[in-house]
């Protein structure tokens, strides 16, 4: 399979559009990648269409968000594409790749390590950035210019980190349970000293809360939506930290609703709760 082959492996009739699943060789990681697709009636008439990029969280794949969030039920009232990347390279045989310090299978964290022997493979930012986008833009019917980007937990980490560190390839934000200042937390403070190394400054070019308090004005003036669970084990443990963001937010002027849901946790029933809310959220802001 070369770079330049995209390769349909499923495809489902959904909600009058198709979920589509993929694989290709990545030049990035270096490793096949595969992603999916879910594309509403108007793209598959040849319409391009607005789409979110969503970013799942430890363990997930390129089809968990797809099985389990119930989006494509809005997405095709909404006329908006979903796309959602694999987790993590996958298959690189190093030692250690299926513990993925200590958080499982899939924890890429959304970034180009640093560190060997991590460096060669794990290169999700460029991955996702140079390529995957690139490729999808070009090959389906999807507005380049009308992208939006959403995550869960380590994937909302990923999500408001993209945002911020590439100006204006997004147009919209939001995130649910995101892993909000990862220098701080246990979870961020492992990964980070594996990928990247020991140099705190590294760490600092991917956290969302620390990229958040250099902006001077708002980066997304429309607003990011953030949903949180306050039955969530993971902000009780401290691995969230939703409230330095929104401290962070409030400094730069920016704009965020941080709802705090009682009773919900941190998984998947949490997320189709609210996943109607975020791609009205996207499509009111993809629509400008």
């Amino acid at each position: 399979m070369s770079a330049l082959t995209l390769e349909l492996k499923n495809a489902h009739a959904c909600f009058g559009g198709a979920q589509r699943f993929y694989e290709h060789a990545s030049r990035e990681t270096g490793l096949p990648m595969k992603f999916s697709v879910y594309l509403p009636a108007k793209a598959l008439m040849g319409e391009k269409v607005p789409a979110v990029l969503y970013l799942a969280g430890l363990t997930c794949t390129e089809e968990t968000f797809m099985i389990k969030a119930n989006a494509q039920r809005y997405a095709s009232e909404l006329g908006i594409a979903l796309i959602a990347p694999d987790t993590s390279p996958r298959g690189a045989n190093i030692p250690g790749e299926s513990d993925a310090w200590d958080f499982g299978v899939g924890a890429g964290f959304y970034l180009d390590a640093t560190r060997a022997p991590w460096s060669r493979h794990w290169r999700m930012e460029s991955y996702l950035m140079s390529e995957l986008l690139p490729l999808v833009c070009d090959r389906l019917p999807i507005a380049a210019d009308r992208i939006g980007i959403c995550g869960h937990s380590m994937g909302g980490h990923g999500a408001i980190t993209l945002a911020l560190r590439h100006p204006g390839v997004f147009r919209s934000l939001s995130a649910f349970a995101p892993i909000a200042n990862p220098v701080n937390c246990p979870w961020g403070q492992k990964a980070f000293s594996g990928y990247l190394g020991e140099d705190r400054s590294a760490w600092n070019a991917h956290d969302a809360t620390l990229l958040m308090g250099g902006h001077k004005a708002a980066p997304y003036p429309a607003g990011i939506l953030i949903d949180q669970g306050m039955a969530d084990k993971f902000l009780m443990e401290k691995q969230l930290l939703p409230e330095t963001f929104e401290t962070a937010c409030v400094k730069a002027g920016q704009p965020l609703t941080l709802r705090m849901q009682p009773g919900y946790d941190h998984g998947y029933y949490f997320i189709q709760t609210f996943m109607e809310d975020h791609l009205r959220h996207h499509a009111a802001q993809l629509a400008r």
